[in-house]
């Protein structure tokens, strides 16, 4: 009878044991995986700040320029009005000031690097504001796409970081290799980065 009473007190053990080290188990993988969810959220971040454009150098030219951050890369979307037809450059600018009527209140381009002005990927260096040019149609109207890793939003790497700096467009062309600046010319739209 002992036997026979015994042998459902330890089952009952059993599973109660058993019970509780499944629970303890779920609850560990459950963390594993908000962890894990976390990891992925912090990964796939996207992040996107957007502003205005105003017209500098007694020039018509606005805009809109978007920034947005995502896997490691920041893309920005460009467009622009009231350009005179044909190629002009696009720089991002150490000072995100443009109070002055030239815009020459951003400063020289943001080149935290130290290296030359030149063409985005050059061995001979490049600044990390060095975008390009982008083409104005007939219209006066002009868009421009750029994305790379070497940017951030808001990080601690001071070397990436674009907050704080500004987008200025110039009324000629860059050409990548004039010192130290391309010879672009004069400032006809600025906007500061400033999150």
């Amino acid at each position: 009878m002992k036997k026979l009473i015994a042998l459902p007190l330890g089952l009952m053990l059993l599973m109660a044991f058993s019970c509780k080290q499944a629970k303890k188990e779920a609850e560990e993988t459950s963390e594993e995986m908000e962890q894990t969810v976390e990891e992925v959220k912090e990964k796939i971040k996207v992040e996107t700040i957007k502003f205005q454009m105003e017209p500098k150098s007694d020039s018509n030219v606005k805009g809109e320029v978007t920034f947005t951050e995502e896997n490691g890369a920041v893309t920005m979307m460009a467009s622009f009005s009231g350009l005179t037809p044909g190629e002009h450059a696009i720089h991002i600018h150490e000072k995100a000031d443009c109070s002055s009527a030239d815009g020459k209140s951003t400063g020289g381009h943001w080149n935290p690097t130290f290296q030359p002005h030149g063409k985005w990927g050059d061995e001979g260096g490049y600044h990390k504001g060095d975008i390009g040019n982008f083409e104005a149609d007939a219209d006066g109207n002009g868009t421009i796409e750029f994305s790379t890793d070497q940017w951030c939003i808001g990080c601690d790497d001071e070397t990436k970081n674009i907050v704080g700096k500004a987008v200025i467009v110039h009324q000629g062309v860059d050409d990548f290799t004039s010192q130290p600046s391309g010879a672009a010319g004069a400032r006809i739209s600025c906007t500061g980065i400033i999150q």
